[in-house]
């Protein structure tokens, strides 16, 4: 992506102490370039790639609906071409089987199609990993640039592996941030919506892209160096207040629940004894995220809908939340339901993503191999 006069430099990433950290001058760098960017897409969407998705490991909860399918949304409708991988091979890198990915793969293409994403723009594109061999293929020269040591204190290894225990990490998770820059640059992503703490994770891909260009220079370069696309929304906790909201910790409003599933779901959320509802996110996290939610669906500030319920204690709370999360759910799960009774559709939707994808991928390990003098075959 070429540097626009009104889109500052991406932020250089030589102060980075670690990968799991990164400095404050270049945190508040790739701030800065965020923020330019949103201004930049409305007027020039055609510069601009996105590629983003999600592992299937079931159907999709609220946190995914406000932390990210309804920033897709926004972008996708600013005209930008936007990519949606489904990370069916990544499923593996916790779990011994696949039992119930392809069922699952369904559950989030209905999912993706109700929150808003349209195949039938031209420019949405859904498919999964596995139906793609030269994105998968690019894991190869990936992995030439990158060291273990590097591997060893990436956020996403090093989280996974804290989780695990003592049970041992496979290779696949162990190398899934490398399998992450092969998703992103294999369709020449060039921006990436992320949270604010994720910014660490985008790291590994910027220096692969960056370490291909300077050992196999071409003009012009074959990667771009993906800049990050901030998003305000905050984490959203699980319904246990302790965590973020996760299916496997049975924490979570999955988008697909009914409306009395919901309600009683939200009912039993862990609040506090203080019968007064104040937003105070440190003190306060339980009730705090509850407030977001109903802000979320309502567009009010949070400490205004505190203070609008004052002594109503968390039953008021809750009641409010049930009211305006149903509601805002609601045209979500009428199209869901519609959908769904069209199986052919979702599998028409991935066709074509598949199909554009592999077009994407395989030019790019075309560029890749001439950039590296590998032999090109030719048959007439």
């Amino acid at each position: 992506m070429s540097t626009d006069a009104t889109v500052p430099p991406a932020p250089d990433s030589a102060n980075t102490a670690d990968e799991t950290t990164i400095s404050t001058d270049t945190f508040q760098a790739a701030v800065r370039r965020s923020e330019a960017l949103w201004k930049d897409i409305p007027a020039n969407p055609h510069k601009y790639r996105v590629l983003t998705g999600d592992r299937p490991t079931g159907s999709l909860h609220i946190g995914h609906l406000f932390g990210s399918l309804q920033n897709r949304v926004k972008i996708q409708n600013l005209g930008v071409t936007t990519f949606i991988v489904v990370a069916d091979y990544q499923v593996l890198t916790d779990r011994d089987t696949a039992d119930n990915v392809a069922a699952n793969v369904r559950e989030i293409v209905l999912d993706y199609l109700a929150a808003g994403l349209d195949p039938e723009n031209g420019r949405t594109f859904i498919f999964p990993h596995s139906h793609v061999p030269a994105l998968n293929q690019l894991l190869v020269p990936f992995l030439t640039f990158v060291s273990v040591p590097e591997l060893d204190r990436n956020p996403t290894v090093k989280e996974e592996t804290r989780a695990a225990g003592l049970r041992q990490i496979n290779a696949l998770m162990y190398t899934y941030p490398v399998h992450q820059a092969a998703d992103i640059l294999s369709v020449k992503g060039n921006i990436i919506p992320v949270g604010k703490d994720q910014l660490p994770h985008l790291e590994l891909t910027r220096k692969l892209a960056r370490r291909f260009n300077t050992r196999f220079p071409s003009d012009p370069a074959v990667f771009p160096e993906p800049d990050a696309l901030l998003s305000e929304t905050p984490v959203i906790l699980g319904l246990d207040g302790g965590q973020k909201m996760s299916k496997s910790r049975g924490n979570a409003v999955m988008l697909k629940a009914t409306a009395e599933e919901t309600a009683k779901l939200l009912k039993s959320a862990k609040t506090d004894s203080n019968r007064l509802i104040t937003f105070e996110p440190e003190a306060r996290p339980e009730v705090a995220n509850l407030l977001r939610l109903v802000s979320l669906c309502t567009g009010r500030p949070p400490e205004a809908i505190a203070a609008e319920i004052g002594e109503g204690g968390s039953g008021k709370l809750k009641g409010l939340l049930v009211e305006t999360l149903n509601s805002t759910l609601a045209p979500l799960r009428a199209r869901r339901a519609e959908l769904a009774k069209d199986p052919g559709y979702v599998a028409s939707v991935l066709k074509r993503g598949i199909e554009r994808a592999n077009a994407e991928a395989e030019a790019t390990l075309t560029a890749v191999r001439k950039a590296m003098g590998m032999v090109l075959l030719t048959w007439n």
